[in-house]
């Protein structure tokens, strides 16, 4: 997954969140929107909501917990799919390899959008994440690229992720939604 798990966790990290709590201005993207408001927002369809809320808890469990927040989101059945990396299939393997601490990795991630699928026990997120770290030398390395989660309603009501998959790009690969130009 990501950095630190694209290279150990895919060189960084692996997807998620954000909303209208704390979480939400974790990584405030050049060009990036904020969070829907159903308030001013007459489009905003609740099952998005509701993804972004999940996509908050869960990158604030990982900001706090570290690897062993980042697995505890997955279904049993879930895969992590990273660069260069075999896919993670299973929450006991991503356990084994999501092994980092908070203290010495942070993963971090902004939702850019979500949709959920037309029965409500689905749905998908995407956006952009950074992971930090140091290197041997002390030295800071930032890995960020390009995330989708899926998520699925389990039959106790509880939602968990079951496909996350990250690509990585350089700092300052830009904001990969606008044409250029505009």
């Amino acid at each position: 997954m990501r950095s630190l798990f694209t290279s150990l966790v895919l060189t960084a990290g692996l997807t998620a969140g954000i909303c209208a709590s704390a979480a939400w201005a974790q990584l405030p993207e050049p060009g990036a929107t904020q969070a829907p408001n159903p308030l001013t927002d007459a489009t905003v369809q609740p099952g998005k909501m509701v993804l972004f809320d999940l996509e908050a808890r869960f990158a604030k469990d990982v900001l706090e917990r570290g690897g062993a927040g980042f697995a505890d989101w997955f279904a049993d059945d879930g895969v992590a799919l990273g660069n260069a990396a075999a896919p993670l299939v299973g929450k006991v393997a991503i356990a084994k390899s999501a092994n980092w601490s908070p203290k010495v990795y942070q993963l971090t991630w902004t939702p850019t959008d979500a949709m959920m699928g037309p029965s409500g026990d689905m749905g998908y997120t995407w956006g952009h994440f950074e992971g930090r770290s140091k290197d041997a030398n002390g030295n800071p390395v930032l890995t960020s690229g390009r995330y989708i989660t899926m998520w699925r309603k389990q039959p106790d009501g509880n939602w968990k992720v079951v496909l996350d998959a990250g690509a990585s790009e350089p700092p300052d690969a830009g904001d990969c939604c606008k044409l250029p130009g505009h």
